[in-house]
């Protein structure tokens, strides 16, 4: 038996989470025009990924300056962490094989260094997206694996919310890769660049209202 507030979340959380990120994800698939399933599936998956991991950093400023008493755990930020999680997680693995089929791991280093590099590890343009959109799956799928109630029982509030503290690394690291992938990567659609740098834009924006609101309530 589920408990109530099991049932309430999935009704009231996942269920319409879900279906607007499908719903999103199976509109941005059918728009494209790429020829092939991965490279539809990595676009798609993208920016559903984007919107999710700033929806996260909306909730607790919006409770703040709504007057609305700050808690550890938030259901809703949660839940919307969840999902956050299993379409970064995806949209990391499946863009991995979008470019360079089969060979992976030249994503993050050069074939042949030797020849006029000075490292093995790329630092051009793409190797920046690349790494930063991997650093940044890695720490979300920390997240996804502690957003529940036994790692915060066994964490402790303190270090369960410290370790929480990691999305907005991740936020950071998942902004510079997309605009990355945008300007240095792909053939800039500037629709997309719009709607991507609006979303962050917004983040970064209720986050800084949501600091003042609490440094005045000090």
């Amino acid at each position: 038996m589920l408990s109530r507030r099991l049932s309430q979340r999935l009704l009231r959380h996942h269920l319409p989470i879900g279906l607007a990120t499908l719903g999103l994800t199976g509109l941005l698939y059918v728009t494209r025009s790429y020829p092939d399933v991965i490279t539809r599936l990595s676009f798609s998956s993208a920016y559903p990924a984007l919107f999710l991991v700033a929806a996260t950093l909306l909730v607790g400023p919006w409770k703040s300056l709504t007057g609305s008493r700050p808690a550890v755990s938030l259901d809703l930020r949660r839940d919307l962490g969840i999902w956050a999680g299993m379409v970064s997680i995806f949209h990391a693995v499946i863009g991995n094989f979008e470019h360079l089929r089969g060979r992976p791991w030249l994503y993050y280093v050069y074939e042949n260094w030797r020849d006029g590099h000075v490292m093995p590890l790329r630092y051009d343009v793409f190797g920046l997206g690349n790494h930063t959109g991997l650093v940044a799956a890695l720490i979300i799928l920390v997240l996804l694996a502690t957003s529940n109630d036994a790692s915060l029982r066994k964490l402790g509030t303190p270090g369960w919310k410290q370790l929480q503290r990691w999305n907005y690394a991740a936020f950071a690291l998942v902004a510079v890769h997309t605009w990355t992938y945008q300007f240095g990567v792909k053939a800039p659609e500037w629709g997309w660049i719009g709607t991507a740098s609006a979303a962050i834009a917004v983040a970064l924006m209720l986050q800084l209202m949501g600091w003042q609101r609490r440094r005045a309530l000090v």
